[in-house]
């Protein structure tokens, strides 16, 4: 199918105008809301849009063959985003899920390292720019609408503690702690110790340095480590979006570990981007440039492992659109932050990571993703028969003296 038709059968709605090499114009849409308008530099960008657009148009605009005459990237964004419903997303089928179990997401120890290198050991200079002040890279929790990203940040934190139950004392496993900012946050407030681990070595600095400066090293210790090799017994263990770079051919051992490490009252929680339309493939673009290895499960794929590990799925709450308004406000900060980080990197990385956070936006906007909570016990009686603790233990630590913040 050429470009051309394909613009006309997926862009419907709204206002876009396509410029060619040749000079023609194609102009599709129904002419709604604030037009759009672009221009293809070569003859090579419009065959490769035509033969792999999922894929092409990050590239296009990384490299210049995609300009952008009338609106932002955000805008092209955002009317594709409108046209998502003409254009259904590839399920991946028992064939295709095989190959890439092999192929893509096996994920061994080296895979795993330096697919997070990849993506986790760029300057962390650059995640100040954009994150919130404890530079927390998940998905935010909205308590209402309009709430700042600090704050959401500040009750993702409190939503994540209360629902651990946690208690002085306890020892805490923190898979993929990122910068430390949770598992800081919980020794400081519950007073319980808490261990992270990571592969990113720019990450493990950043963690162990901050802990030093909060005077909680002794409470919040951090190493390089693979959560294959974890040893020990934990009452709590959390995870907060580490579980997308595990791999579908890994989701057994992950949970198999869990229950390994987890005491037989303890309490775990896992917080995962997912699907809600069933098994699918990573986005091409996504998988190249950002998440090499990365894979969004969806609970078909994830609640048979659970049961397969012998643990209780206690709760599973679904965080709609949250994601969607947290890459919102830190596009709207990358982007004014624009000029800075181009000087330290380049032209092609900002469009690079202006394409990464629109795009993320329009997979929770637009498609089938949102964020799992799923909330993991041995024991039946290991958690509340209600949720009501879940407002109290909030309001109790958003109080000054012992906000997770």
């Amino acid at each position: 199918m050429g470009l051309r038709a394909f613009l006309r059968r997926v862009i419907r709605q709204g206002d876009l105008q396509v410029r060619f090499p040749s000079g023609k114009v194609a102009r599709v849409g129904d002419g709604s809301g604030p037009p759009v308008a672009v221009a293809i530099t070569r003859r090579m960008w419009v065959l490769r849009l035509a033969a792999y657009p999922s894929l092409a148009l990050g590239e296009a605009y990384m490299e210049g063959g995609l300009v952008m005459e009338t609106g932002t990237i955000d805008d092209l964004v955002a009317l594709i985003g409108r046209n998502a419903a003409n254009r259904p997303l590839k399920r991946a089928g028992p064939l295709a899920r095989w190959w890439l179990d092999r192929r893509i997401h096996a994920n061994a120890r080296a895979a795993s390292r330096r697919n997070v290198a990849h993506h986790y050991d760029l300057s962390v200079d650059l995640y100040r720019r954009f994150l919130d002040s404890d530079l927390q890279y998940s998905c935010a929790y909205f308590p209402f609408p309009g709430a700042g990203l600090e704050a959401a940040q500040a009750a993702k934190k409190r939503h994540l503690a209360a629902k651990l139950l946690l208690w002085p004392g306890q020892k805490v496993l923190d898979i993929g702690c990122g910068w430390g900012g949770l598992a800081l946050s919980l020794a400081r407030a519950a007073e319980v110790e808490v261990e992270g681990v990571t592969l990113s070595a720019e990450q493990l600095k950043t963690a162990r340095a901050r802990a030093e400066a909060a005077g909680l090293a002794g409470r919040a210790r951090f190493s390089l480590t693979d959560y294959r090799d974890v040893g020990g017994a934990y009452d709590r263990i959390v995870s907060v979006g580490m579980f997308e770079h595990v791999g579908r051919a890994n989701y057994q051992t992950y949970f198999d570990q869990v229950a390994r490490l987890l005491k037989d009252d303890g309490v775990a929680l896992i917080h995962t981007i997912g699907r809600f339309e069933g098994p699918a493939f990573t986005q091409p673009w996504i998988a190249k440039y950002i998440f090499p290895g990365g894979y969004i499960p969806s609970l078909s794929e994830i609640v048979p492992c659970v049961e397969r590990a012998g643990l209780v799925i206690a709760d599973i709450e679904v965080l709609r659109l949250h994601y969607a308004e947290t890459l919102r406000c830190w596009r709207n900060r990358f982007q004014a932050q624009r000029p800075e980080i181009a000087q330290v990197y380049d032209e092609r990385f900002c469009r690079m990571w202006e394409f990464y956070l629109a795009i993320s936006e329009l997979a929770f906007r637009h498609r089938d993703h949102v964020v799992f909570q799923l909330q993991l016990a041995k024991r039946l009686d290991a958690v509340p028969i209600t949720r009501d603790y879940l407002a109290a233990a909030e309001m109790r630590l958003a109080q000054p003296e012992r906000q997770v913040a």
